[in-house]
């Protein structure tokens, strides 16, 4: 009991430490762009343009001012810690799957002549992990995390469809489908049946 214990505070510090730096660096990054003239956005991506797809990744990490970064604090910080506790490994795989997959829908999708960034794809696309990685994995601890996170992220949803021409729905859309096939792409291997002894009779 007391190694269970122990594991699981370690994997509660790591996922926080990561979560934490990756927060610091987006509001670090954004301290850079703002002291530069918002000199970062170039690193957002255009759609369609063969030379944007070197940005994809580094799109998720810049935003376009304190308010957006503010607003992806939160759920980021939340999200990411949660899904971080499952393995460091397996969460780097699926951040950045939701980082790719968001990146080239936008990419694909995004209306001509803008420029989009932002860590919002990454919190849709986390979400779409929690959401389904429970049932994937038919861990029922992991349901049950799911449908709390349904409860109360639930509204994000919303913001997969087009009703703000300022918001990137396309980043949000993909995000969430990047997740969804991440915890399918990284479930974790199911274990074998015990093998059961043979009965004898006397």
């Amino acid at each position: 009991m007391t190694g269970t214990r122990t594991g699981t505070s370690a994997r509660a510090v790591t996922a926080g430490a990561l979560m934490l730096g990756w927060i610091a660096l987006l509001w670090v990054l954004e301290s850079v762009d703002m002291a530069t003239g918002q000199a970062l956005d170039t690193y957002g991506i255009t759609p369609r343009e063969p030379g944007e797809l070197l940005d994809v990744v580094p799109a998720a990490f810049l935003h376009s001012g304190w308010e957006h970064v503010a607003s992806n604090t939160l759920p980021l910080l939340v999200l990411g810690f949660i899904a971080a506790l499952g393995g460091i490994r397996r969460f780097a795989a699926v951040a950045l799957t939701v980082i790719v997959v968001s990146g080239l829908g936008v990419w694909l999708t995004a209306p001509p002549n803008t420029v989009t960034l932002g860590a919002s794809g990454v919190v849709f696309g986390l979400f779409g992990y929690l959401l389904v990685r429970g049932f994937v994995d038919r861990r029922p601890l992991d349901i049950v995390v799911g449908v709390v996170i349904a409860v109360v992220y639930g509204s994000l949803l919303w913001g997969v469809l087009p009703t703000d021409s300022g918001i990137s729905w396309q980043g949000h859309l993909f995000g969430l489908i990047g997740g969804v096939g991440a915890a399918f792409a990284f479930r974790r291997p199911r274990r074998a049946p015990r093998p059961v002894p043979p009965a004898f009779t006397a």
